[in-house]
């Protein structure tokens, strides 16, 4: 790729950004605030996106009304780079959801077109004139990003920081730096496909929660995966935090060009060892940022102070947390004020209700198999919930470690013939009953209606349950084939088991 000079020097929102000829390509969250933001920039922006909806209509209304040179919509539009202003695009700045490998980004990069993601054009806008600059604390991994930077958020804020949790959590980073309020510290999760595209960060803490196949398709194999993961830790200023308790975690950070004077913290659900921060009996506590970190040890709080179910891959997130806000100079109260404040999204190992001895629990949020692995190590006797679009991952090691909990499954998805090979193989014993997909029992649903199948696995599930076992909607999948997203899947789950239990 061509290197281009102009670019180099556009670090603040001050630079002489006038005239930048831009290629936004996405017009969803994050690509409507990269185009609005650079618009006021002074840049000369086109925008392109593949889906002509009426929402995506509105949004190129808004962009042109602001500014925009114009914005194309429709597939045709994603096959080429366009000219901008009668001449090639200076950049293309992309929205995460497109892979390396999408024409219009291929097309760009042979043409020595420099690519950016959001991210990378947040971090070169921080900075502006009469306005506090935030430090970031940056979370990534396979799971547990969501509740991670909540908790962090909300650690900073208990410590009277102006703290506010964005990226993929949802709140577009470029809104939070337009927004009035001049924040103190950014949580920023960030994606795969977000570190990918990012290319200058330098944060003041950062985490890679944890690692297990997922979006391989995106990245093309899991060492792609694992190297855009690691991104984060590049040039970072004060602590790289990593799972004690993950092979390979630690050496991510020791293969990390960061700044002097930046330390490796790790963080286990154990006993921690020095620089560490981890459990002592019920107690978290801290042996990473206290003056005598041979002898002593500070308390951050309570295993329960971490929330209702607090299983362990929980209380890692919060410890992970911890460190970031400890690396930000949070106090070991304020850690613990945090956790008792922070209140969890929906769909993350939530507990729906309780009936008959039967616990039912909702954790739409586990799209693959590392992710459904936390929820399942939690419960003993599990009625399991699964399936949907396993996007290439395998689920034998998943299914072979937990086949001793599993008292039935239940499958729902279209795209589920993987986990059901994986039972056979490895939990032949346990009945697997399929709602939809390869060997659905016939249970008069539409199977493209991920609703009528929710509400006949809930249905199926009661059938099944006895007094102890935990009904678990853990899909270890994506929900796209039968639901908008997981959070409708997670929906539909809940509201199906409070009109099963007449709630």
């Amino acid at each position: 790729m061509v290197d281009n000079p102009r670019l180099a020097e556009l670090t603040s929102w001050d630079a002489d950004w006038r005239g930048l000829r831009v290629v936004v390509a996405g017009i969803g969250v994050s690509g409507f605030a990269a185009a609005d933001t650079l618009i006021e920039l002074g840049a000369r922006v086109v925008v392109l996106d593949g889906n002509d909806t009426s929402r995506n209509r509105q949004r190129a209304d808004t962009l042109r009304i602001v500014g925009a040179l114009d914005v194309n919509l429709g597939q045709e539009a994603m096959t080429y780079v366009p000219d901008v202003a009668g001449d090639r695009p200076d950049l293309v700045v992309t929205s995460p959801g497109f892979p390396p490998t999408h024409p219009l980004l291929a097309a760009a990069r042979d043409e020595g077109v420099q690519i950016w993601g959001d991210v990378e054009l947040a971090w070169r806008v921080r900075e502006r004139a009469g306005r506090k600059t935030a430090e970031w604390v940056c979370i990534t991994g396979t799971n547990g990003k969501t509740t991670t930077v909540g908790m962090t958020a909300s650690m900073l804020q208990a410590a009277g920081l102006k703290a506010i949790a964005v990226g993929n959590v949802g709140t577009p980073i470029l809104d939070a730096l337009r927004d009035p309020v001049e924040y103190d510290v950014l949580a920023v999760e960030l994606s795969s496909f977000q570190l990918h595209w990012a290319h200058s960060l330098a944060p003041l803490a950062s985490v890679v929660l944890n690692l297990a196949q997922d979006h391989v398709d995106w990245h093309e194999g899991y060492e792609n995966y694992v190297a855009d993961k690691s991104r984060v830790y590049e040039n970072t200023k004060t602590a790289c935090v990593y799972n004690a308790e993950q092979e390979g975690s630690e050496a991510l950070v020791e293969a990390a060009d960061v700044q002097e004077g930046c330390r490796a913290i790790g963080f286990t659900t154990g006993s921690p060892g020095l620089s560490m921060v981890g459990v002592v009996e019920d107690l978290l506590v801290d042996r990473a940022f206290v003056a005598d970190r041979t002898n002593t040890a500070a308390e951050l709080g309570n295993v329960a102070d971490t929330g209702a179910l607090p299983t362990r891959h929980v209380v890692a997130n919060a410890l992970a947390a911890a460190a970031l806000a400890r690396a930000a100079g949070v106090a070991p109260e304020a850690v613990r004020d945090g956790l008792l404040a922070f209140q969890p999204g929906n769909h993350r190992i939530q507990l729906v209700a309780e009936s008959d001895g039967v616990r039912w629990v909702n954790d739409s949020k586990a799209t693959n198999p590392h992710a459904a692995q936390a929820s399942l190590s939690a419960f003993d006797s599990v009625i399991w919930i699964a399936g949907g679009l396993s996007k290439g991952v395998s689920y034998d090691q998943l299914v072979e470690r937990h086949a001793s909990r599993l008292r039935s499954v239940i499958l729902i998805g279209t795209d589920n013939q993987s986990l059901l090979s994986a039972l056979k193989r490895h939990a032949p014993a346990v009945t697997a009953v399929a709602i939809s997909g390869p060997g659905a029992v016939d249970f008069a649903v539409d199977p493209q209606d991920g609703h009528s199948v929710m509400r006949a696995a809930v249905q199926q599930a009661r059938a099944l349950a006895a007094p102890n076992d935990t009904v678990l909607m853990a899909p270890a999948a994506a929900s796209m084939d039968q639901f908008r997203d997981y959070a409708d899947r997670g929906d539909a789950f809940m509201n199906s088991v409070r009109e099963e239990l007449g709630l």
